[in-house]
């Protein structure tokens, strides 16, 4: 084979690579029998720190999984990565899978959902490509987004040949006004935006103009993608009352572990105008000719996203089963379920940013804001480390001080005890 491609060794293979990456050999243990690999896996495990107290979110979420999810989605038949081709002998998940699509429909109030990518950030960057045409080759991105997800747009956007620019935030939010600069008073000027990014809520906690940033990016004939929490979506206004064209998001907050940062779920949902550029799959419902309801994998067929040359995404594969488990979760919940979980999760952050203030921890930002929510604090990791001291996992240092967030999951005297140890923490500072 090296001799088939002009290779001398196969060292030669790896040429490209910098030599300070490559070892010469692993430094690998002797084998061991399974009881000892047990207890040694075992240890290891434990050196993980599980917190009783999360007030930390940023992009995961700790939610509480009714037990049901768990059990349905834990069967050994649906255990698999992939969407399954065979539709005939497959109508079971693709209906499940169908019903995942239609509860993110109406969540966003969006005409089609796909059956997900692999996770938020990059259903982000998927979206930027299905804006983006011949005349249309730039993406205003709102810098009040994850910075994780900016991160993934630049390497999409470097790949594919898209421009991206990012419009400043004021307050906490995005400037308006300079998006409005940046979209162009003019055609001249503005004609060559694809589309506006912003994130609801974005990534300070904080709501957005959404309305109004959507209504700028149409008048400039640019498409609006707006990033959204899915917990937040059963309060908040609907992306589609906002016009959004595409709506996106992290849906590991329905139902998915934060199990060390993966495997989550990246949901997308569109208008009609934009269905066709979805990337990845669609499950319809059809059918057959005794007029008995079938699903099917409907529109593209898994060779267009295989082919190069007519691939409309690079995604090949599915996260079938972490779609399977949200659907589980909201089919479990309910509407008022999620309704009842969301109003807990901004009800109680709202109480504990007035617990904060107390203690001398004002919010950064005046406005709206879910369950996220930016403190100023002149001395973050101390207070950090003397929450960590008691078992509760503090909220993650920012620029302007530290970025909290509440869930459900998080009691009024839980809520209380954090507050009483960060006011210890300052009144020493004072001291």
């Amino acid at each position: 084979m090296l001799a088939a491609i002009g290779a001398g060794a196969v060292e030669d293979l790896f040429a490209a690579v910098p030599r300070e990456m490559l070892v010469d050999r692993l430094d690998l243990p002797e084998g061991m029998c399974e009881l000892d690999v047990r207890r040694k896996v075992t240890a290891m495990a434990q050196k993980n720190r599980v917190y009783d107290t999360v007030l930390r979110g940023a992009g995961a979420y700790r939610h509480f999984i009714p037990a049901a999810v768990r059990s349905v989605v834990s069967r050994e038949e649906l255990v698999t990565a992939y969407t399954p081709y065979q539709a005939e002998i497959s109508q079971g998940i693709l209906q499940a899978i169908f019903e995942y699509q239609t509860m993110i429909c109406a969540l966003t109030g969006m005409d089609v959902s796909n059956a997900s990518v692999y996770d938020g950030a990059t259903a982000a960057a998927e979206a930027l490509t299905m804006c983006r045409d011949r005349k249309r080759n730039r993406a205003l991105v709102s810098a009040c987004a994850d910075p994780q997800v900016i991160e993934t747009m630049k390497t999409y956007c470097f790949g594919s040949g898209m421009e991206l620019e990012i419009i400043p935030e004021k307050d906490g939010r995005t400037d308006l006004e300079a998006l409005r600069a940046a979209l162009g008073a003019d055609a001249a000027h503005g004609a060559d935006a694809a589309c506006v990014y912003i994130a609801q809520p974005n990534y300070y906690g904080n709501m957005e103009d959404a309305a109004a940033i959507g209504e700028a990016a149409h008048a400039a004939g640019a498409r609006y993608i707006m990033g959204c929490n899915p917990i937040a979506l059963a309060v908040m206004e609907t992306p589609a009352a906002c016009g959004a064209d595409i709506v996106v998001g992290e849906a590991q907050p329905l139902g998915l572990d934060l199990a060390f940062g993966g495997p989550y779920l990246g949901y997308m949902a569109a208008t009609k105008a934009m269905f066709r550029k979805l990337p990845g799959r669609i499950v319809g419902q059809t059918r057959d000719l005794d007029g008995r309801v079938g699903y099917v994998l409907t529109l593209t067929a898994r060779e267009q996203h295989i082919r190069r040359e007519k691939a409309s995404s690079n995604i090949c594969s599915n996260q079938a089963l972490c779609a399977f488990t949200a659907g589980a979760y909201l089919a479990a919940m309910g509407a008022e379920g999620l309704r009842q979980a969301a109003v807990l999760c901004m009800s109680r952050a709202h109480y504990f940013a007035g617990e904060l203030e107390k203690t001398g921890l004002p919010r950064v930002h005046s406005g709206e804001y879910f369950h996220e929510f930016v403190t100023r604090c002149d001395n973050p990791e101390k207070v950090l480390r003397r929450l960590d001291e008691n078992g509760i996992l503090g909220g993650l240092p920012v620029k302007e001080g530290i970025l909290w967030c509440v869930t459900e999951m998080v009691s009024r005297e839980e809520l209380d005890r954090a507050a009483a140890i960060i006011k210890e923490v300052q009144d020493e500072v004072d001291f």
